[in-house]
């Protein structure tokens, strides 16, 4: 586990640690919240979590991602067989990275847990997760306070 929540670690110091992820056989939790690492740091991110094998958890709330970097990710979960929780909460995400994240749900078979909490996804956002959860069973953790919702049930 590396927990480098609420450093200043933006850009630069995500593609150190996505360089990093590539070859590394052990850590299996990376957590860099709270650092504003933007779409492009996730774009390293996401290209690491396609070669990366034993990453289950990576923790990327509030950290300026927009609908790109939600693109970056969702484009990685296509490949990615390892990672079973993603935290996306209070972030920048709108209906069109709701979207793309939807549409890796309905392949990836690993993710267990996708924290969206305090985006800004909408009606039409929802709509695209609920779909995709009819072909897996993704879990959307609404807040840290209130037990697991599974929108599954909610269709």
């Amino acid at each position: 586990m590396l927990n480098l929540e609420m450093n200043n670690i933006r850009e630069p110091g995500a593609q150190h640690l996505a360089n990093a992820l590539q070859h590394n056989k052990t850590l299996t939790m990376l957590n860099l919240e709270g650092n504003l690492i933007e779409d492009l740091g996730v774009q390293h991110l996401a290209d690491a979590l396609r070669r990366n094998t034993t990453l289950t958890t990576l923790e990327l709330g509030f950290v300026g991602i927009t609908n790109l970097g939600a693109r970056h990710l969702a484009d990685a979960l296509l490949q990615n067989t390892t990672l079973t929780t993603l935290e996306l909460g209070r972030n920048y995400i709108e209906n069109d990275g709701a979207r793309d994240l939807a549409n890796a749900l309905r392949q990836n078979t690993t993710l267990a847990t996708l924290d969206l909490w305090k985006n800004q996804i909408g009606d039409s956002g929802a709509r695209d997760l609920a779909d995709a959860l009819q072909h897996n069973t993704v879990i959307l953790i609404p807040s840290s306070s209130i037990p697991c919702l599974c929108l599954q049930f909610l269709i």
